[in-house]
C-alpha cells in the first residue's frame, strides 16, 4: 500500500486545494452579487442636492438633481454605444450653486459631434462619479485639437474645462431636445466573473481527481502484470 501513498495525497492536497478556491469564489459571487445589489439601489434612489464637498468614499453613484445652466464648453470622448454604434459622450460645463462642475450629457454619434448643443437654464438628475477609465500603458492622450479624448479622466478634464472635479453622469435634462441621448449610469459595466471563477476551480478540481485516480490505477495495473 505504500506505493499509493504518495498519489493519495496528491490528489487530496491538490483537490481540497481547489475545492478551497472554488468555495472562495463562491463567497466572493455572493459578496459581488450583494455590492451590486447595494450600487443598483443608491443609483436608483430619489435625488438630493449635491453635497458641498462631494468625495468618492461617500457618494460614488449618489444621485443629485441640479439647477443651472449649461456653459459652451464641452469635450467628447469616444466611445461606441451598442446597437447604435461609435459616436462620444458629451461632457460639458454646468454652473450650479456657484460652482462650475462636469455633467456628462449622454451619447451621440460621430457626424453629431460637433453640432451646436444648447447652454443655458437645465434641471439634470443623474448621479455623482468618479470614472476609473484611464489606464496609465493603453489610454492614449488626448488630441485637443479635434477635441477627442479616449477616457474620462475626470482629473485632466476639470483642469482642461477649469472647473471642479466633480462629474455628475445625467439620467435626464430638461430641457433636452433631443440633442444628446442620455445614458444614465448602471452595473452593466462592472465586472462580476465569480461564477467563472468558481466553475474553473471546481472544475479543475474534478480533473485532479480523475488524475489521481488514472495514476493510482496505473501502478495497480503494473503490479498485476
Amino acid at each position: 500500500m505504500k506505493q499509493f501513498t504518495v498519489p493519495v495525497l496528491f490528489g487530496l492536497i491538490g483537490a481540497s486545494i481547489l475545492i478551497y478556491l472554488g468555495v472562495w469564489q463562491t463567497q466572493r459571487l455572493q459578496w459581488k452579487e450583494a455590492k451590486l445589489q447595494t450600487i443598483e439601489s443608491m443609483i436608483s434612489a430619489n435625488p438630493s442636492d449635491l453635497p458641498d464637498l462631494p468625495n468618492i468614499e461617500m457618494h460614488q453613484y449618489l444621485p443629485v438633481s441640479l439647477k443651472g445652466e449649461f456653459v459652451k464648453d464641452e469635450v467628447h470622448i469616444l466611445t461606441s454605444r451598442p446597437p447604435i454604434g461609435p459616436g462620444y459622450r458629451v461632457i460639458s460645463k454646468f454652473k450650479t450653486n456657484n460652482i462650475v462642475i462636469l455633467v456628462d450629457r449622454g451619447f451621440v454619434r460621430e457626424i453629431d459631434k460637433n453640432n451646436d448643443r444648447t447652454s443655458g437654464v437645465a434641471k439634470v438628475i443623474g448621479n455623482l462619479l468618479w470614472p476609473n477609465e484611464v489606464d496609465s500603458s493603453f489610454t492614449p492622450n488626448p488630441d485637443l485639437d479635434k477635441n477627442v479624448w479616449f477616457a474620462r479622466d475626470l482629473s485632466m478634464l476639470s483642469k482642461h474645462l477649469n472647473t471642479e472635479p466633480i462629474l455628475v453622469v445625467a439620467r435626464q435634462i430638461k430641457p433636452n431636445l433631443n440633442e444628446v441621448l442620455p445614458w444614465p449610469i448602471d452595473t452593466v459595466g462592472i465586472p462580476n466573473n465569480h461564477f467563472q471563477y468558481a466553475v474553473t476551480w471546481f472544475s479543475l478540481s474534478i480533473i485532479w481527481m480523475g488524475m489521481t485516480v488514472y495514476w493510482i490505477w496505473r501502478i495497480k495495473s503494473r503490479q498485476d502484470t
